[in-house]
């Protein structure tokens, strides 16, 4: 398995792979940050540039995830590996809670230990669910989302592509967020949020809009 990054959100993404006792053949990339070794922990190595992972892939070694949080720069990554022959794969904590029945995971989302995940509930592809987030019944949650520690999505609430719910936010039952959207840390949602706003306080409230996005 190659994860992409090596800072940051990559070492969180690794412990999913100590907990699961699956670290043969674990490598990261990084051709960003000057200050990583070649060896992270003394231990796994960093690739640097583009050639050795394109040779890694064609060797067979082609699995990788992201463990960079940035939900635009996850779904670059991802058009990028994927050219290069790479397979966009999931990491899922075995400290997970997953519900037994109509559960959906698209390739490439990393769950972290102590979410839960109820029955009915469907994650898009490249999402981060975060530690002791909740998604509850009949939610869904789109494409390259990112859920912060402690939020809490509602019953049949919808969250659209790109967006980022902050540590601790709240939606409430039925809401729709749109894509493209920023939820404070904190905020307790109670109705529909349009897309490419960014949403504050209890309840929240919109204060501005985001670039709307060109994919």
């Amino acid at each position: 398995m190659l994860i992409i990054g090596a800072k940051g959100f990559a070492k969180e993404v690794l412990e999913i792979f100590k907990q699961k006792n699956n670290l043969d053949n674990l490598a990261f990339y990084d051709d960003i940050n000057t200050d990583i070794c070649d060896l992270l922990f003394n231990q796994f190595p960093v690739l640097k540039d583009e050639n050795n992972v394109k040779l890694r892939f064609k060797k067979g070694n082609n699995e990788f995830t992201i463990g960079i949080g940035n939900p635009i720069l996850r779904k670059k990554l991802f058009d990028k590996f994927t050219l290069f022959g790479g397979k966009f794969v999931s990491t899922i904590s075995p400290l997970a809670t997953i519900g037994s029945f109509d559960v959906e995971i698209g390739e490439g989302s990393n769950i972290l230990s102590n979410a839960t995940l109820s029955n009915s509930s469907k994650i898009g592809m490249g999402t981060i669910v975060y530690y002791n987030v909740v998604i509850t019944h009949d939610c869904v949650v789109g494409n390259f989302v990112e859920l912060s520690p402690n939020a809490l999505l509602l019953g049949h609430t919808k969250i659209g592509d790109f967006s980022k719910i902050g540590a601790g936010a709240i939606i409430l039952p039925k809401v729709k967020i749109g894509k493209n959207v920023t939820i404070g840390a904190g905020s307790v949602v109670t109705k529909n949020i349009p897309d490419n706003a960014v949403v504050v306080g209890v309840p929240g409230k919109i204060i501005k809009y985001s670039e709307v996005l060109n994919f």
